[in-house]
């Protein structure tokens, strides 16, 4: 395989192509009307594809030269967009969410998507928008020589790029995304293409570099000390110790590749040893052969700004939004280390209280113009273009970092201003600091990605008419409030989406309740509200009467947030009057700077999101209120009075059609050993339960260890036994427990209420295990079933699938849609765990994670045994009376299609990446997230209350 260099590294980009066959039609169009539906690529879709979004295909005309015609016979030109991701970065994952978070955003009216991928060994391919929602690129990378086009070399995927897209928009974070690879391959080709130029990126991404490069052009930087080669210099970083005035046995440091991203190896030391010792393993593992070791910046707190280039042709004006402060949270007793952790790729990309961000950052109003200054002074300086993120820290006036000039950047009279990491390719998931900080200065998610794009094609002759007046004009954002909702937008259905709560799955509530909000906003004829039903504080959600719980209507920029406890946060600082009028000071000083270039661009039409404030509401007022506008509700509430009938009773009560199960099914499926009761009828119907014992807590905890878990392994009839809540969601505090110290571990994290049990606490390896907040007062034990491990490898051959299938038994989880007494199964995922025994929070929920086969191979079940799998659920959702959608988790057996269920999701997640979004692309035709949860939607005004 011949090497070809693209400026910093060399890479190889070779593959033998599989076959000439065209890859799956290339559309997608999640956030757009369907008038802009009609408008896309018709050519690209079947006949059936188009009938089962409800529009008729002989509408619509695709013209050969790249004009749409539509209804009225308006020719407008298509811009194409081809959207690169993937790559050899421990980031690839969260490079497909972001690409899966741009298709969802730009597809459609005048620009048309078309998807590539670079894997590991960085083999291109075109593929199709079904796998960009995948939940992990190991979810397809075993069927790309079946599902999608390669390319023989990088001058035939070059070669392609030129004849079918008209623009590049790299979405590759880390290495060959960021480094400046990619980019070369495009210049060299002569291929148009979002962001900044291989050269400038190649400078920007090394960390070491573009330290020396801040320090020459006037900034203060962080003192560091390069390590390089293939063992760390133990005189050199002692020398350096000495210089910074670091004790070499106890001094902290931050230890970083420099070539590796913002987040991948990134870790906290002590001391000369230990700093060496990190440093080691990031060279021996492979990560980066230079790494960096910086002064720990104890007392500051860290930013990150998105630097937005509204400059016209070759100028460039950059402007810096509202920066975000990034607070790292600590909760109960802590040990040291976990206090001096820093923001690392688990923090950053799951959704957890360890981490809040705050935008615009709580400083003052000088420190944060200063790091608007220095963040768009970088930008130039750097030659950097469209836009980028840019890290820092903010240090109070009382710590002091040595410098070798008192005249650098950076220096204020409340403290001082360093930046240490430059973002070429930022994060573009839902609510990334890209979209945080955009909504609060008026963009939606379509309206800055589109003005970025927009933007780079001005610097192109061929493209300056794309550059030039845009067809597409914003919609307004939708997501009005409750009240106004009401009385306005006639003849719109509203739909009120409601998260949140108070469970141990809030979190993953919020991602799901955003995802579902975002989706249906592309529809015309929604009135879609996003609502949060806040937590309850200091007293047990048990005892507050729930029609006086909080719900809070959410503007758009406040549901972008991470954790329901930051957007809790962000309402009560969105009415508090001193914030509000220093947010809107800020906000007005940067729509300004924003306006003084976008006014030159014909191709901008303005800003589509209003700064509204929140409002709160009771749980009682907010029913009446979706009464009164004749709503229906959209339950994206995970467990608690969200999962167990307690809010459906009380919207039937009222008569308001909602999504899911009814009453009776709800409190059935909420209660594991309830559910598994109403089943154990169904053993001659191939349908098996497992055997439950159930324990309180408090008896748990009174009653010796070893006692309890004789008694256990006695009653079960097992060796080897599985914990989980009784009465909770479906990922936190579920633990394999092989012995009775297992047993110990997992009863004293009960009794000091811990938030998560590290990895490896017990005796079998496991990942961390999320614990629920408060502890659950019922526990069920229940035998472990064992399965035979399923492993996606990668050899020189390729990615394929390693099962031994010796227990017969695989793990799957499987939608089931329709209407009670008819609901109809999806097609099964199985699960694949990366790490232990049991699936971890991050395997089910976080994006660029878990590994999940959709359809399960044939290598592993047969069809004839997938098939009596699948009737076999669809017994269990009849039996159950659920309607709507639900999801079922089981195991079954890959001979017979028997079914041993595990539990019952009635309000299951609906998050970016989640598996139903998968099953529903592999129904035929495919059904993709907007038309999926928009038939959701309509499922609940069918049902009879």
């Amino acid at each position: 395989m011949a090497a070809i260099a693209f400026g910093c590294s060399s890479f190889a980009l070779l593959r033998p192509k599989q076959n000439n066959a065209a890859p799956e039609p290339l559309l997608c169009a999640q956030n757009f009307s369907l008038l802009r539906l009609k408008q896309s690529l018709t050519s690209c879709a079947s006949p059936a594809w188009w009938r089962s979004i409800g529009v008729p295909r002989a509408s619509v005309e695709v013209v050969d030269d790249g004009l749409i015609e539509r209804e009225e016979n308006e020719r407008v030109r298509v811009l194409r967009v081809g959207v690169i991701c993937g790559g050899p970065s421990a980031e690839r994952g969260i490079s497909l969410n972001s690409a899966r978070s741009v298709l969802d955003h730009i597809q459609g009216g005048d620009i048309h998507v078309n998807c590539y991928y670079i894997d590991a060994d960085l083999n291109a391919f075109a593929i199709s928008p079904a796998q960009v929602y995948s939940n992990t690129p190991a979810d397809f990378d075993f069927k790309l020589a079946s599902l999608a086009q390669g390319f023989e070399s990088s001058s035939d995927f070059a070669e392609h790029l030129a004849a079918s897209v008209d623009v590049v928009f790299p979405v590759i974070h880390g290495k060959f995304g960021e480094d400046g690879g990619i980019q070369e391959l495009l210049e060299k080709n002569k291929i148009p293409f979002v962001g900044t130029g291989s050269s400038e990126c190649c400078q920007a991404f090394d960390k070491y570099n573009a330290s020396l490069e801040l320090s020459r052009q006037g900034f203060i930087t962080v003192p560091s000390c390069l390590i390089q080669g293939s063992e760390a210099d133990e005189s050199e970083l002692s020398k350096w110790f000495a210089r910074n005035q670091l004790d070499p046995k106890s001094g902290k440091v931050v230890v970083k590749p420099t070539r590796a991203g913002s987040s991948i190896g990134v870790t906290v030391a002590y001391g000369l040893a230990d700093s060496l010792s990190k440093a080691n393993a990031v060279i021996t593992e492979g990560i980066d052969s230079r790494v960096l070791v910086e002064i720990f910046l104890e007392g500051g707190s860290e930013f990150t700004a998105i630097v937005l280039d509204v400059g016209s042709g070759l100028d460039c004006h950059p402007v810096v939004l509202l920066p975000s402060e990034v607070e790292l949270q600590f909760h109960g007793s802590v040990d040291v280390t976990e206090k001096d952790a820093i923001f690392n790729y688990r923090r950053k990309y799951l959704p957890t209280q360890q981490v809040a961000y705050h935008t615009p950052p709580r400083f003052p109003i000088d420190v944060i113009e200063s790091i608007r200054e220095g963040a768009s002074r970088l930008f130039q300086k750097l030659g950097l273009r469209d836009f980028a993120r840019i890290d820092g820290w903010f240090l109070p006036q009382s710590i002091h970092v040595t410098s070798s000039s008192d005249s650098k950047f950076g220096r204020t009279e409340m403290g001082t201003i360093l930046f240490t990491d430059i973002n070429l390719i930022s994060g573009m998931e839902q609510t990334s600091f890209l979209f945080q900080q955009a909504s609060k200065v008026g963009f939606s998610h379509s309206n800055i990605l589109r003005s970025i794009i927009r933007h780079a094609c001005v610097r192109y002759p061929n493209l300056a008419s794309f550059g030039s007046v845009s067809d597409y004009a914003p919609r307004r954002s939708k997501a009005s409030l409750l009240n106004e909702a009401v009385h306005n937008c006639k003849g719109t259905r509203k739909v009120f989406v409601i998260f949140g709560g108070d469970s141990s799955e809030r979190q993953v509530s919020l991602i799901s309740g955003t995802n579902v909000w975002l989706n249906l906003q592309a529809f015309d004829d929604l009135e879609v509200i996003p609502c949060l039903l806040a937590p309850t504080t200091g007293e047990s959600s048990n005892e507050v009467d729930v029609s006086s719980r909080t719900v809070w209507s959410l503007p758009y920029s406040l549901v972008l947030r991470h954790t329901t406890e930051e957007v809790l946060d962000a309402c009560t600082e969105a009415i508090e009057p001193d914030r509000v009028a220093l947010t809107s000071q800020l906000r007005n000083r940067v729509v300004q700077n924003l306006m003084e270039g976008l006014k030159k661009h014909s191709w901008f039409t303005g800003f589509d999101i209003t700064d509204e404030p929140p409002v709160k509401l009771t749980v009682g007022q907010w029913i009446k209120l979706a009464k009164e506008a004749q709503a229906t509700v959209f339950l994206a509430v995970h467990g608690g009075i969200g999962e167990d009938g307690t809010l459906q009773s009380l919207l039937e009560a009222e008569g308001i059609p909602h999504t899911g199960p009814g009453v009776m099914a709800s409190k059935i499926c909420m209660d594991k050993l309830a559910t598994s009761l109403a089943l154990n009828h169904l053993s001659d119907l191939g349908v098996l339960t497992i055997n439950k014992d159930l324990r309180r807590k408090e008896d748990l905890l009174s009653t010796p260890i070893g006692n309890v878990w004789h008694d256990l392994i006695s009653k079960l009839q097992c060796e080897t036994i599985c914990v989980k809540p009784a009465r909770d969601g479906c990922s936190t505090g579920v633990a394999r427990l092989c012995c009775v110290e297992d047993l110990s571990v997992y009863v004293k994290a009960l009794e000091d209420c811990v938030l998560r049990i590290p990895p490896n606490s017990l005796s079998k390896a496991h990942g961390t295990i999320e614990m629920p907040n408060p502890p659950p007062e019922l526990l069920i034990f229940e035998p472990f079933i064992n399965t035979d491990n399923i492993i996606v490898s990668r050899n020189e051959n390729g990615h394929q699938i390693l099962w031994s299938g010796q227990s017969r038994w695989v793990e799957i989880t499987v939608g089931v849609i329709g209407k009670q007494g008819s609901m109809r199964s999806l097609s099964p995922s199985i699960t694949v765990r990366e790490s232990g025994d049991i699936l971890s929070l991050e395997e089910k929920f976080q994006g660029g994670t878990g590994i999940n086969l959709t359809p399960p191979p044939s290598s592993i079940i047969s069809n004839e045994a997938l098939q009596r799998c699948k009737r076999r659920i669809e017994i269990i959702a009849n039996t159950l009376e659920l309607e709507g959608f639900s999801r079922i988790d089981a195991f079954v057996n890959v001979d017979s299609g028997e079914v041993l269920i595990i539990e019952v999701n009635t309000v299951p997640g609906m998050t970016p990446s989640t598996v139903l979004i998968h099953q529903a692309l592999a129904e035929e035709p495919p059904m993709y997230p907007h038309q999926f949860f928009r038939t959701l939607l309509d499922l609940a005004l069918e049902r009879s209350i």
